[in-house]
């Protein structure tokens, strides 16, 4: 069975009917948050051992009173130093990686996409510890008057309740120009990071699975295990941070990389179904999102922008340091 032919409903493991896994009340229960600071609501935003509903109401609540950790010109960047980096998947491991995610119709073929298991050499960078936001990318689409709106944007309207969530459904050529727009905007160059930087940057380069260690845990993600099924403030799974301490690596949203699907040195050519939907030479994203499981969110998963609403990416700066 290939999830990619099934309704969107059933390809996220969802029944045909109505499902709130927030509760009808989750604001108004949380109502007081609006009085508290911003550096409060980050703090209980970003702290594990709050429920995940008061997390979520303080991220929105953040959203509504001006998040300050969303700083168009100055997005934070985490620096990451020259590595010699362990990235892909050994071919022995790909037959228990399909295995553990065959409830959710895992093909073979995606996994041998990782092979073989290979070292690069990294100089240093740096990386957005947040994807660009819906803020952030409203900003690109007034200033450069662009008309690259995003397709999750109802009707092309910004929606300022979640100011604070990653922009998604954006094409890559799209990321490519925000990019290229903050770069003469700001001085400073920016642009996407290649997938070697990526995988690196989420696993520390010691081949772990997943961000945060070896077994897929979904309080750490937001993925549609158990997800609010839909996008989340940035920086709301602080336990699904990487060893470099970048949020929302895994889960959330997709990230456009700059790389071309390529086969790695010594793998072969994979024509799966995402090779014959989008084309020999489809950018590669990666991390996972709301809408998706979490074999999706594994360090090592090269995946790209197949033509159905079911597929949130978004993307992440990168920039070179000198």
């Amino acid at each position: 069975m290939n999830p990619n032919d099934l309704p969107v409903r059933e390809a996220m493991g969802l029944p045909a009917g109505f499902v709130d896994r927030l509760g009808l009340d989750v604001f108004v229960r949380h109502h007081h948050l609006f009085s508290r600071s911003t550096d409060e609501l980050i703090a209980l935003l970003e702290d594990p051992a709050e429920p995940f509903v008061r997390r979520y109401a303080a991220g929105h609540a953040l959203a509504l009173l001006g998040d300050p950790r969303i700083r168009v010109d100055e997005p934070e960047m985490v620096r990451l130093p020259e590595a010699t980096a362990t990235m892909g998947t050994q071919e022995e491991a790909v037959a228990g990686v399909v295995a553990r995610w065959a409830k959710v119709h895992v093909k073979q073929e995606w996994i041998e996409k990782e092979c073989p298991a290979h070292t690069v050499q990294l100089k240093p960078f740096a990386l957005g510890r947040y994807p660009v936001t819906n803020l952030e990318y409203r900003c690109y689409l007034e200033d450069a008057q662009s008309s690259e709106l995003p397709t999750s944007w109802r009707f092309g309207i910004y929606p300022a309740h979640l100011a604070n969530h990653p922009v998604w459904t954006v094409p890559p050529e799209a990321a490519d120009h925000y990019a290229q727009w903050l770069s003469r905007r700001t001085g400073r160059q920016y642009r996407l990071a290649t997938e070697a930087e990526w995988e690196y940057a989420a696993s520390g380069g010691d081949g772990r699975e997943y961000p945060w260690g070896s077994d897929f845990d979904s309080a750490r993600a937001n993925t549609v295990e158990a997800g609010p099924l839909g996008t989340t403030p940035v920086g709301m799974y602080p336990g699904g941070r990487s060893p470099f301490g970048l949020d929302d690596i895994a889960g959330n949203v997709e990230e456009f990389t700059a790389s071309p699907y390529a086969p790695y040195p010594g793998g072969r050519l994979i024509e799966d179904d995402l090779h014959q939907a989008a084309g020999s030479t489809y950018r590669i994203s990666r991390g996972g999102s709301f809408s998706r499981f979490g074999d999706l969110t594994r360090c090592s998963r090269r995946h790209g922008l197949y033509a159905a609403e079911i597929y949130a990416i978004g993307f992440r700066l990168a920039m070179d340091i000198v």
